[in-house]
């Protein structure tokens, strides 16, 4: 099974000149799903992970999975003002503009493995904005883990010196 085939591009969205990849088409497909699940996991089965991180709001559907099948906590990071309790932040750029990302100060303990999952690596500034965070709290991160990356957008050297990986790579 090839995941690519469920991923669908979306011409122009969230602004012109974007193409947008809509992961939809992968959710809806239990068996496609379920492939992708174990390509992610494959790429950590020997590592310990005590947390999960998914990133706002894609990350979510197989972060949650993730945490689930690693026996591990599950931690969202989300845009400003989502999150109820005390919260740290991170601003990053992104292709079509600029935002921030929140996470609770308690989320993670000092020394905690955290395996950060979202559903693309394109210019990294999430990414990059997300290893801030697990930094700060004094979590260590196991590995970075999407379930595709763009690769002309050159994403991974924002978060160079990290363990990175993509079930599909553009």
């Amino acid at each position: 099974m090839s995941l690519i085939n469920y991923i669908r591009d979306i011409q122009d969205f969230p602004k012109k000149g974007i193409v947008f990849k809509d992961i939809t088409p992968l959710l809806i497909d239990a068996k496609a799903r379920k492939e992708c699940l174990e390509i992610l996991l494959s790429s950590i089965k020997d590592k310990k992970i005590d947390k999960v991180i998914g990133v706002e709001s894609r990350g979510f559907f197989f972060g949650m999975l993730l945490a689930e099948e690693l026996n591990a906590g599950f931690i969202p990071v989300r845009k400003p003002n989502k999150l109820p309790f005390e919260r740290i932040s991170a601003s990053y750029d992104l292709e079509y503009g600029t935002d921030a990302l929140e996470i609770h100060i308690d989320a993670i303990q000092k020394g905690d493995r955290v395996l950060i999952h979202d559903d693309v690596l394109a210019t990294g500034g999430t990414a990059k904005a997300v290893c801030e965070l697990v930094e700060q709290l004094g979590g260590v991160i196991v590995q970075c883990n999407f379930i595709m990356e763009i690769g002309f957008l050159n994403g991974r050297e924002k978060i160079a010196g990290n363990e990175i990986f993509a079930a599909i790579s553009y």
